[in-house]
């Protein structure tokens, strides 16, 4: 009852604040702060420069994004496509000059890895060549066997357009052949050349994808990611250009087997023969 009487006495009895509290904002209202003395902002010029900053900044970040998403794949397939790029390390064997297959890397259009495989080559490895191919000691303790990697690697191929930088060398380490109409060599790629020298991947892949592949240690997926991802910004233009060489080519052999001279019977040449 006590406590309901002293309610009742102080209904409208506000709490006391704190004087340090008290103190503060005496301070404050004398020196002329208050929410209302705040500076506003333009909302206009705020805007503006938002927008500035987003322009100034945005090309930088893209670019360094592009630089280091270009060969990254834009999806996880992993199936086996139409068209599959390779790439291969070699190490070095016999004096150490003769080159020998020790990685060989396949990926579909997307980029995907649909083979990457460690090669123990036939003969005694004397050089790892680490420095460019990447390939060490350990790599090669439970690497697979040539024949069985040379065998994979031809039925991946076959029936495919393979995609590669002087294929030929790829080919020549895994002891295949591959139809001449079904490969697509950006070394060997007219638009590619340069007064009809060839170009190195690297140098390739800076221009025209604007990344950076072969710095140290060469890694063959990302070459071979180069490789597929220079074909298939060309594929229309490049494929066209294959047809038509195909083309003047069938030409050029019905041209030649007109020309070839028919061998005429014996017996008209010399009527002798006949009348004996």
């Amino acid at each position: 009852m006590a406590s309901e009487q002293k309610k009742k006495r102080n209904p409208n009895k506000h709490l006391q604040l704190n004087p340090n509290w008290a103190q503060l904002q005496l301070r404050l209202k004398s020196n002329g702060f208050n929410k209302s003395s705040r500076p506003k902002e333009n909302p206009e010029l705020a805007t503006q420069n938002s927008i500035l900053g987003k322009r100034k900044e945005r090309p930088e970040a893209e670019s360094n994004d592009t630089k280091l998403n270009a060969l990254i794949p834009i999806n996880d397939d992993i199936s086996l496509t139409d068209v599959v790029a390779m790439d291969c390390e070699m190490v070095g064997v016999g004096q150490g000059n003769k080159s020998a297959l020790g990685r060989v890397t396949l990926v579909n259009k997307w980029g995907n890895v649909i083979y990457d495989e460690f090669v123990r080559p036939v003969e005694w490895v004397v050089d790892f060549r680490t420095k460019i191919s990447g390939i060490r000691p350990r790599d090669l303790r439970k690497a697979k066997e040539f024949q069985v990697v040379q065998k994979k690697v031809a039925e991946l191929i076959e029936g495919r357009i393979l995609v590669g930088h002087a294929l030929h060398n790829d080919l020549k380490a895994l002891l295949l052949t591959h139809p001449k109409k079904d490969l697509r060599d950006t070394s060997e790629y007219q638009p590619f050349l340069k007064d009809g020298r060839r170009k190195a991947l690297r140098h390739l892949a800076a221009e025209i994808l604007g990344v950076e592949i072969q710095i140290g240690e060469h890694c063959p997926i990302d070459d071979a990611r180069a490789a597929m991802l220079l074909y298939m910004k060309n594929r229309k233009r490049w494929e066209r250009s294959v047809k038509d060489q195909m083309r003047l080519e069938q030409k050029q052999k019905k041209r030649k087997h007109k020309k070839k001279p028919k061998l005429k019977d014996s017996s008209s040449i010399n009527p002798a023969l006949t009348a004996s």
